[in-house]
């Protein structure tokens, strides 16, 4: 199929864009296409107006300090992916990054594109929660500041008003040493996940979990920050038993059903995926950042 008509918009500056969004009626902005175009294909999203953000050299700087990663919405995921920088400071996006779709998808994905996208699937906005990271958003009262937290206002759908574009996120960075794991099930490896979990740890000398934090993807109409499971292992010594019985939690989520699975089972990938995560970054507490898994 072939998308409606539309007029196309190619702005070279934020405030531009931001203008297009606030005087166009029934106005999308394209990032890096990858949902969006096929949605527009099959006449999911026939928008009036569409305002093409890859010319705006602004929404693509990345820089990286000690408190934080700062990502343009423009960043594409291969730029992360390739990062040494990233992989060295914040190896949960590394890990992440490993499962979205294929390399041409990556290619051309965009940080910002993902977020707004808001699939519960997907990998960037449940590593996003698990961070901490605060989303940047521009519009006609000017900028603000949205804690990932807050983001989702529903089902695919961000608490930004038509009006406003997600300009940039900054991704809190953990402490050199800490641990992490991103562990996905998918029918096949590039597939939407129908569960996902990340977790990050900090441990005392002795093994004692002073810092914890695990997110699911996939499993509920939004990506779901664990606090519960979070709180029950702060204060224990690391162990598999310990995880376990804490991710025993993580099977009381309202999950969604659909054709690939039923929330019975999401629920049942939620506890094992948890597991997974937290022992995974159990192993790597102390260990040379860098890798992926």
């Amino acid at each position: 199929m072939k998308p409606a008509p539309f007029t196309y918009h190619d702005p070279s500056s934020i405030d531009e864009a931001c203008a297009l969004l606030a005087t166009r009626d029934n106005a999308r902005a394209l990032a890096g296409g990858q949902s969006l175009m096929p949605m527009m294909n099959f006449r999911y999203a026939m928008p009036d107006h569409l305002i093409d953000l890859n010319t705006v050299a602004e929404l693509g700087v990345l820089s990286v300090d000690a408190d934080a990663i700062r990502a343009g919405a423009m960043t594409r995921q291969r730029t992360l992916e390739f990062s040494k920088e990233i992989g060295a400071r914040c190896p949960l996006i590394h890990a992440a990054l490993a499962h979205v779709g294929h390399r041409q998808t990556r290619n051309r994905g965009t940080v910002g594109g993902s977020l707004c996208h808001l699939d519960p699937s997907a990998e960037i906005p449940t590593v996003a929660l698990a961070l901490d990271a605060v989303v940047t958003v521009a519009g006609p009262k000017g900028n603000r500041e949205i804690q990932m937290a807050d983001f989702p206002a529903a089902y695919m759908t961000p608490a930004i008003e038509p009006d406003e574009l997600v300009i940039g996120v900054r991704f809190p960075s953990w402490p050199a040493g800490h641990g992490y794991g991103f562990v996905e099930f998918a029918r096949r490896h590039g597939d939407f996940a129908i569960a996902s979990a990340s977790a990050l740890l900090e441990e005392d000398a002795n093994g004692k979990i002073t810092r914890a934090s695990l997110t699911l993807g996939g499993v509920a109409v939004v990506p779901q920050r664990m606090r519960n499971v979070e709180k029950a292992l702060v204060g224990q010594i690391a162990s598999e038993d310990a995880f376990r019985a804490a991710c025993e939690e993580c099977r009381k989520v309202e999950a969604i059903e659909d054709v690939h699975a039923p929330s019975s089972y999401r629920q049942h990938l939620a506890a094992v995926l948890s597991r997974r995560a937290l022992v995974a970054a159990h192993g790597r507490v102390g260990a040379k950042a860098g890798g992926r898994a």
